[in-house]
């Protein structure tokens, strides 16, 4: 089996150990003579599954028992209507930090249901770069501040949570979650679609302080919107089998040594990349470097032309999925977790031997 170099930015790379597993077990799972995907999301397997899942998420975020956690569906764009729906209204206020495209959808569904402030704006720049602390300037009394993270398409990256002086964070956690420790204190509410680093596409995780939790509304929203219906129990069908799969891969990680083992890995995989950009001027980072991503590295060469080629001989060395987001183009190798080593140092060569002929 020919196993390619992904750098997708999403869905993207999940660990072969994990697929490896599934593979085995898809026909027959724990020996009931079915697959996990045929059996009842009431049945006491899938129910162990769920608290599986949801016991190790706790354990590497060091959640301890303040946390709800829900397996939704709808992805992190779903997300960025039912959280204002839950704590926002007319009379109320959030405020959102600008850094990215999706940071941008967001604000654009909450402004549906309430106030919205932008404490910090990165839109003029072209989302280059995230906030230092001095420049957050905050409403007066805001429901919770927003973030986004990572930002996947600008290649931008938060070093560690904003401080909101003690006012809740709610975090699109989508393309960074478990690639590194969080202080969890400082959250309200953090969510993620699964497919960049935990698991595939499918399955959104929902974390939700319990005291953050009892400050939302019900009024007026509907049922399957209100966070309270799936913290109290699994309301409906959940995606049963990506939730079966985000479990084996937060069993990987705990086996692999956790999120400090993963912070670390992270950070040597990135500096390889962004030690070949910064040798010349041939290859040219598209953020600023104090605010560059460990998941999503972003660069451009010289020309559009040369970015062509360089895609076009990449796939020859198998080489897979680096062209740039369609709005910014340019060059995007992501390295999430699940992205070994190898295929970095493969790109990393590739590199250095693109920029020999083409330089």
């Amino acid at each position: 089996m020919n196993r390619v170099h992904n750098f997708s930015a999403g869905p993207a790379v999940l660990p072969l150990e994990v697929l490896e597993k599934a593979q085995q077990e898809l026909t027959n799972y724990n020996n009931m003579g079915r697959s996990v995907m045929e059996i009842s999301h009431r049945s006491t397997e899938y129910t162990e599954i769920d608290h599986q899942a949801k016991s190790r998420l706790r354990d590497l975020l060091d959640l301890g028992t303040d946390f709800e956690i829900m397996f939704l569906q709808g992805g992190a764009s779903s997300q960025f209507m039912m959280t204002p729906f839950n704590f926002l209204d007319e009379n109320k206020t959030a405020d959102y930090i600008d850094t990215g495209r999706w940071s941008a959808k967001a604000i654009k569904e909450a402004e549906i249901f309430g106030n919205v402030h932008r404490p910090f704006s990165s839109k003029e720049s072209g989302y280059k770069r995230v906030p230092k602390n001095s420049e957050l300037e905050f409403s007066d009394n805001p429901e919770y501040v927003h973030f986004t993270s990572n930002n996947t398409v600008a290649g931008t990256q938060f070093p560690t949570e904003p401080e909101t002086n003690g006012v809740p964070l709610v975090c699109d956690a989508s393309s960074d979650l478990l690639s590194r420790p969080i202080d969890a204190s400082k959250y309200g509410l953090i969510y993620a679609g699964a497919q960049k680093n935990v698991g595939p596409a499918g399955v959104t995780i929902v974390i939700i302080r319990k005291d953050f939790l009892d400050k939302a509304t019900t009024q007026d929203v509907p049922t399957i919107l209100q966070y309270q219906t799936h913290a109290e129990k699994i309301f409906n069908t959940p995606p049963t089998f990506n939730a079966y799969m985000v479990n084996l891969v937060l069993e990987w990680i705990e086996n692999k040594g956790g999120l400090s083992y993963f912070k670390k890995f992270n950070e040597e995989k990135a500096a390889l990349v962004y030690d070949e950009i910064d040798k010349d001027d041939f290859y040219r980072g598209a953020v600023e470097k104090d605010s560059r991503s460990l998941m999503n590295i972003t660069y451009r060469l010289p020309s559009e032309e040369l970015e062509a080629k360089f895609l076009a001989e990449a796939s020859e060395h198998d080489l897979y999925t680096l062209k740039g987001h369609r709005s910014v183009g340019g060059i995007r190798a992501s390295i999430y977790n699940a992205c070994p080593r190898e295929s970095v140092e493969a790109l990393v060569d590739f590199m250095k031997d693109f920029r020999d002929k083409n330089g």
